[in-house]
């Protein structure tokens, strides 16, 4: 991780102010926002200070919800993120996107209005490299606003708004893998791929048709260009970074599939 750069910081401010104007423009002035669904840690501007605290505000101000350690299992919109890597919304008590979707059917929607007050949302998750799954809400108490036209209407230039901020965020703070020390040769790939289906060491080595040693070789190269220890971390990680896919098996006879 390198030390943050600040013209780069200044620079996310300004994507961060970009987020609170659409909020305007769309008439869902309330925002959430988390540049990681699996950590604690707040959001914070060039100067250190939490964006809820400053340029975001949020429908019930008493809930400070970025101090909140157990607010993401709590909320069904960090839930519905986990699952639909494409922006979503809340209106008429339910969660809904462009298209049928069985994972937002899934989804207790209630709690929504219920414990925190929202009458209507649009939600843009932000799918990251390394695994990191970023999120903006923006939100109204009025659950009388048409929020699907809204959606229909604004939906792609949101997630791209989103896209942008979440990225130049993790960016500026060397929070992203680095492509320099990421090279995965064909061979290594192959092995994780293989690992991932859950084959031993000696079965990847007669699938591919080379020593149970060199497997153990590749995967360990693997790891170390991952920067993890051990093959359920290289696997897991490689996955994350898409060079595996944990659906399918690989290609057989030694092909890489990539």
């Amino acid at each position: 991780m390198h030390k943050p750069d600040l013209e780069a910081l200044h620079r996310v401010d300004g994507y961060a102010a970009e987020i609170a104007a659409l909020g305007r423009e769309i008439g869902l002035p309330f925002i959430a926002v988390s540049a990681d669904l699996s950590s604690p840690d707040p959001m914070v501007d060039a100067a250190g200070r939490p964006y809820a605290e400053t340029l975001f505000r949020w429908l019930d101000p008493k809930l400070e919800y970025w101090k909140d350690r157990g607010f993401a299992l709590k909320s069904p919109f960090v839930q519905a993120a986990r699952f639909m890597a494409e922006p979503f919304f809340y209106g008429e008590g339910r969660l809904a996107t462009w298209r049928p979707s069985t994972s937002l059917d899934a989804i207790d929607a209630a709690p929504a209005s219920r414990d925190h007050g929202v009458g209507c949302a649009v939600i843009v998750p932000a799918y990251l490299p390394g695994g990191v799954i970023g999120a903006v809400v923006w939100a109204h108490t009025d659950a009388d606003i048409d929020v699907a036209a809204v959606f229909e209407t604004s939906a792609a230039h949101l997630h791209v708004a989103v896209l942008r901020f979440m990225c130049a965020y993790h960016d500026a703070r060397g929070e992203l893998p680095s492509p320099a020390v990421l090279r995965l040769t064909r061979r290594e790939i192959q092995c994780l791929k293989w690992a991932a289906a859950g084959k031993t060491d000696q079965a990847i080595a007669d699938l591919v048709h080379i020593s149970a040693p060199t497997v153990r070789f590749h995967l360990k190269n693997a790891a170390a260009k991952l920067q993890v220890v051990g093959r359920s971390q290289a696997v897991r990680e490689a996955a994350a970074l898409g060079y595996v896919g944990l659906g399918a098996n690989p290609a057989p006879r030694g092909h890489a599939g990539a």
